[in-house]
């Protein structure tokens, strides 16, 4: 026992005379430029000088997260100086709370119209009319197909789902919006004859219907993320106390993976206001304020790139309202971005 119980701090004691002979100096740290007085090295440990290489590596990343910040602080005051141009123009509460957008001028003063609309509740209005389609899809389908692949699937036929449902991430927005054109608002307006519906040739169903396929990999990979997440011994501990499996993954897997599933939609809700290609093929480019799903509708990102095509002029109101525009865009999906963040890491804490 006496001889089982020194053997520790013999092997200590070997481990520092063979690093000693070595030159390494584990566990003992020195000044910089120091010598070490056993081993002899300059200060050569595991907690050692700074190499050059080293601080040339730290020096690159600093400077590339330096670049990220000042970019985007470069692109805020951009848009923040135009669009303070805009209202200069047009009032801060025309364009807020006002029902019409109709930012072509008149070419003389005695035309009605001549100093264009601005008001951007239609377009608010038919961004969260197809955000709100694209998420009532994305959103079932992706968390069924994360829960179905992280606790029910067979390895070999998760090895074949997975992949071929990320391939859907990897499609350009310009092929959902050709197919939403080519093929499904051709049967939703087949389909509305039928039931004797009035449907536009272009609609927000349509745009909504394929937005929420492109978005379904997103809400489908965050979300299997989230629910692998959560400890096994949640798991096992409800079905030692009886609960069947889909009692464990209703009762216990989801409640504990929702902070993490509901950043998840709050990023792909962030993105579904953002998408550009597949509104403008599939939805129009008309701005309504309307609720209704059949019509066309416009969203801020259309008509972003409808001001600023074609040769402009940036001391005119209509120009100018892109950027009045894109920092609103820019403010939403902030607030968006944020409070995923939030939610995430409050779901992150629980099992800290």
């Amino acid at each position: 026992m006496h001889g089982t119980a020194k053997m520790p701090g013999i092997c200590a004691r070997s481990l520092s005379r063979r690093s000693s002979r070595a030159g390494f100096s584990f566990g003992r740290t020195f000044p910089f430029g120091q010598r070490d007085p056993v081993g002899g090295n300059d200060g050569f440990s595991l907690a050692g000088r700074v190499r050059p290489l080293e601080m040339l590596v730290r020096m690159l990343l600093l400077a590339s997260s330096l670049v990220a910040i000042l970019v985007t602080i470069g692109i805020v005051l951009s848009m923040a100086g135009e669009a303070v141009a805009f209202f200069s123009l047009v009032p801060f509460s025309d364009f807020l709370f006002g029902l019409d957008w109709s930012p072509q001028t008149a070419i003389r003063s005695d035309q009605v119209g001549a100093t264009g609309s601005f008001g951007v509740v239609p377009l608010l209005a038919g961004t969260l009319l197809v955000s709100t389609i694209a998420m009532l899809v994305a959103v079932p389908l992706g968390v069924l197909s994360a829960i179905c692949l992280a606790e029910y699937a067979a390895p070999r036929a998760r090895s074949l789902i997975k992949p071929v449902l990320e391939i859907l991430a990897g499609i350009p927005s310009v092929v959902y919006g050709f197919f939403a054109v080519l093929v499904l608002s051709p049967l939703i307006r087949a389909l509305g004859e039928e039931l004797g519906v009035r449907v536009a040739s272009e609609s927000a169903l349509a745009a909504g219907l394929v937005m929420g396929v492109m978005l379904m990999p997103l809400v489908l990979s965050l979300s299997e993320d989230a629910i692998s997440a959560v400890p096994a011994n949640l798991r096992e501990a409800s079905l030692a106390l009886g609960a069947t499996r889909g009692e464990t993954m209703a009762r216990v897997i989801v409640p504990a993976a929702m902070p993490g599933i509901a950043g998840g939609v709050l990023l792909a809700a962030s993105a579904a206001i953002g998408e550009t290609m597949i509104v403008v093929m599939a939805a129009g480019m008309g701005a309504r304020l309307t609720a209704n799903p059949l019509e066309a509708v416009t969203t801020v990102t259309v008509q972003i790139v409808a001001l600023l095509t074609g040769d402009q002029a940036f001391d005119s109101a209509k120009t100018l309202s892109a950027f009045a525009l894109g920092l609103l865009l820019f403010l939403l999906t902030l607030l968006l971005n944020v409070a995923a963040f939030r939610i995430a890491r409050q779901g992150e804490k629980q099992f800290v």
